[in-house]
């Protein structure tokens, strides 16, 4: 404990606290005659009807409303400390000096209170309510100034009143043909008697039949000609809704050829329309005055019309076009045209318009399609550079990426990468080959924008809208106790649906060759002195693999427009994925009766795996406001040897901890299960296993500038199907296994600089499983044993 025994030094400190108090007082640079906003509340009373039945969508929570107030206090850290008003507080009121232009940047103006502000919020609340149905909703505003603090509170004081419903649900439709469409599958719309009326959904369902009708060739139509008529019971919850499709109007036309003034508009029929031809610009640019007709190719009322020169082949263009000429118009066949287009990397943007020919075609409507293409670069390369610091040991790393888009002029994309990662070793290294970490990696490959694949039609490979990768790749690794080479190829098909939040890949086949030129005498012996079944994953072995990968999520694209956007109030993502190895290679050895070598099928010599992999991945995220939000992750995955495997291959194991597992260990320094590791340096390769368990919830919260903070928790850890000799305490048992969940906790901190987030996470291990362990480490925390610190690139989940 420290004391200040000198008057002078405790004089000195009480006044430095004094002046840093009145410096970060909030109301520092609040006008004289006006209030601080210190805290807004919305207090909700809600009413049923007679009856006293309240159904569960009839509850309105007051998170529901907070975006509709058009003014909000400052932002709060952790639900009390004003962190950005405080360093906003800290400035001087000379705004030319850079020292306090530079504290005001980083933080947040008080929120001077404003009458008026308060009055359109209070506005806008009672609106929602209403739209929402509540349509006797009330809305009322109470203030609580403090004048000696210059601080006010505002209170909004909400009663819903009991919600109205839709009793019964009508359709006035006068022209019979757009009836039929409309009525067609009832069951896509979404206004049934008993629903809420509820006006977002009104327009929803305006958008719904309005996208109906323009599938089906009423390319202008607009949801502008419908309407709803309400009918409402005094002193009755109960709406009679009757949707209203109105036809065209048009000025009334006199026997002269002329409109006069005052004549009474009549009406037409909307028109379905017919495509005449389509035509793809492909050096389109929007300031020029069009003089592109260089050089046009046409394939039938397809036409396609050159600039600078033929960079991509008409057939390819014809392959991604699903508006067909001579077909009805259809907004979907348009959308379909989008996202293939979309996969042709030759290509920057995309834009289709439609125009309607202005004489019309043997009595009937037609438009043309004009599909303009901007190019994008053919060639690029990008060079990356990278340092690492793994606990006083240097490394860096080096990467470079070759593009070439279009390919055969077919937009088809060669890619070729390179990467050499470098990290120095310290300590006693003796009896080891290396005394670094190096690795060379590269990979080419070869990406088609479509399906290649044998006996399936041109037209279902071509509405699949996949591409199609080939690739190639080598990594040359060494690591202190061995030299490993690892030669593949594979061939995937990847497509996406649900406007890019829905993607799959196909691993056809991926094949892998793993050798090992060199290692240390005993590296083999040491790693499996009495189990030889681990033996083989350091050993030379033949990998023949088919996988699927299914991905999903909600999550909004963000606009480039705008850097503020709309706060998603949930956003999640589910990534599933399935493989197996060997088993084609194992029905062929078995077919032609080869002989086993101590036990195994081997392949050119080269022993292969047979194995079956499994992983799921959800995590969800609820953004309470902007600046708040709770986000939770749950990870498991499953990979069972079998036939000509007694173990998984070592990269196709689990391996827990680091900066996207349970944050209080470092990456490979957790399980499995109870296992002790001593040696970090070569006690890796036991710190795998063939079953992952992963539990993380964050606390993330918008601090001040580009700064974001983070609380957090972390649980799970990794264990073995077999009871393996060099990983005691490994395997999963369902009696015990959850006492061998590993759980840490800890603080982070991040910079968000929207096209890429820096993440720092400090984590505590908060129970160890390990045996011969302090199991809770929480109850006596030590630094040197317990504290781990990550740095990453993009959240953990």
């Amino acid at each position: 404990m420290i004391r200040f025994r000198s008057i002078k030094t405790r004089t000195a400190i009480a006044i430095g606290t004094l002046w840093l108090a009145c410096g970060c007082s909030p109301v520092k640079h609040v006008p004289q005659g006006k209030y601080l906003l210190d805290n807004t509340e919305i207090v909700i009373t809600q009413t049923t009807d007679t009856s006293g039945d309240r159904r569960s969508d009839e509850m309105v929570r007051s998170s529901d409303l907070v975006n509709y107030l058009r003014q909000t206090p400052n932002h709060k850290v952790l639900g009390f400390l004003k962190l950005q008003l405080a360093t906003y507080s800290l400035s001087g009121k000379d705004s030319t000096h850079w020292y306090n232009r530079w504290l005001r940047r980083l933080g947040q103006p008080p929120v001077i209170y404003n009458s008026d502000l308060t009055e359109a919020s209070r506005r806008q609340l009672r609106l929602a309510l209403v739209n929402r149905g509540f349509m006797q909703a009330s809305v009322e505003v109470d203030t609580l100034p403090d004048s000696a603090r210059r601080r006010m509170d505002v209170s909004y004081l909400v009663n819903t009143g009991p919600r109205h419903r839709i009793s019964r649900m009508n359709y006035d439709i006068a022209d019979t043909a757009i009836a039929r469409i409309v009525r067609a599958d009832s069951a896509l719309l979404t206004l049934r008697s008993g629903e809420p009326f509820d006006r977002d959904r009104l327009d929803e369902e305006r958008s719904l039949v309005t996208r109906r009708l323009r599938d089906h060739g009423y390319y202008a139509f607009a949801k502008d000609y419908i309407s709803y008529i309400a009918d409402t019971a005094e002193n009755s919850l109960d709406v009679d809704l009757t949707m209203v499709i109105r036809p065209p109007m048009t000025p009334g036309i006199s026997t002269e050829g002329n409109a006069p003034s005052g004549e009474e508009a009549i009406s037409i029929p909307h028109l379905t329309y017919r495509v005449r031809s389509v035509w793809f610009i492909t050096d389109y640019a929007p300031n020029s005055d069009r003089t592109w007709q260089r050089d046009t190719v046409s394939r039938g009322d397809i036409h396609v019309v050159y600039g600078r020169d033929r960079y991509i082949r008409p057939s390819t263009l014809e392959e991604k076009c699903f508006i067909e000429p001579g077909q009805l118009y259809s907004s979907r066949d348009v959308d379909m045209t989008y996202q293939s287009l979309a996969q042709l990397g030759i290509l920057r943007s995309i834009n289709i318009e439609m125009q309607p020919v202005s004489a019309p075609v043997d009595g009937s409507q037609w438009i043309d399609a004009y599909v303009y293409l901007t190019r994008n670069k053919k060639q690029g390369a990008t060079l990356e550079l990278e340092g690492t610091n793994s606990e006083g040991d240097l490394g860096f790393g080096i990467g470079a990426t070759y593009q070439h888009r279009d390919v055969g002029r077919a937009s088809n994309l060669f890619t070729a990468q390179f990467r050499m990662n470098y990290e120095s070793l310290s300590g006693n290294l003796s009896g080891l080959i290396n005394n670094r970490y190096t690795e060379y990696a590269g990979e080419a490959g070869l990406t088609f924008p479509r399906f290649l694949f044998p006996f399936l039609s041109g037209e279902y490979k071509r509405r699949i809208k996949a591409t199609t990768e080939l690739a190639v790749s080598m990594n040359y690794q060494e690591r202190p106790e061995y030299t490993r080479i690892i030669a593949g190829a594979a061939w995937k098909y990847k497509w996406s649906a649900r406007a890019g939040r829905e993607r799959r890949t196909f691993d056809l086949v991926d094949v892998n060759y793993v050798y090992l030129p060199e290692s240390t005498i005993d590296f083999i012996n040491q790693i499996a002195p009495s189990n030889p079944l681990l033996r083989y994953s350091y050993e030379d072995h033949f990998i023949m693999r088919s996988g699927y990968t299914f991905y999903r999520t909600n999550r909004r694209i963000a606009s480039a427009t705008s850097r503020r956007q709309p706060v998603q109030p949930t956003v999640y993502s589910l990534r599933a994925s399935g493989e197996v190895a060997g088993n084609l290679l194992y029905a062929l050895s078995s077919l032609t009766h080869e002989k086993k070598h101590n036990g195994v099928y081997r392949l050119f010599g080269i022993q292969y795996s047979q194995y079956a992999k499994a992983e799921v991945d959800y995590s969800i995220a609820r953004n309470f406001a902007y600046r708040h939000s709770v986000a939770f992750h749950v990870g498991a995955g499953i990979g069972v040897p079998y036939g000509n495997s007694r173990v998984l291959p070592f990269e196709k194991r689990f391996y827990a901890g680091g900066a996207n597992g349970v944050r209080g260990w470092g990456v490979r320094t957790l399980g499995p299960g109870s296992y002790d590791s001593r040696n970090s340096v070569t006690d890796f390769i036991n710190q795998c296993g063939d079953i992952s368990l992963l539990l993380n919830v964050e606390y993330r919260m918008k601090l001040f500038w580009v700064f974001e903070g983070a609380l957090f928790a972390d649980a799970g850890n990794i264990w073995t199907i077999h009871n393996y000799e060099n990983q005691r305490g490994g395997m999963f048992h369902f009696s015990t296994f959850w006492k061998q969940i590993a759980a840490s906790y800890g603080v982070g901190l991040r910079m968000d600089f929207s096209y890429f987030l820096l993440r720092f996470d400090l984590g505590m291990k908060a129970h160890d499983p390990a045996a011969d362990r302090e199991h809770w480490p929480i109850i006596h925390p030590r630094w040197g044993r317990d504290a781990t610190f990550h740095f990453s690139v993009g959240y953990p989940f």
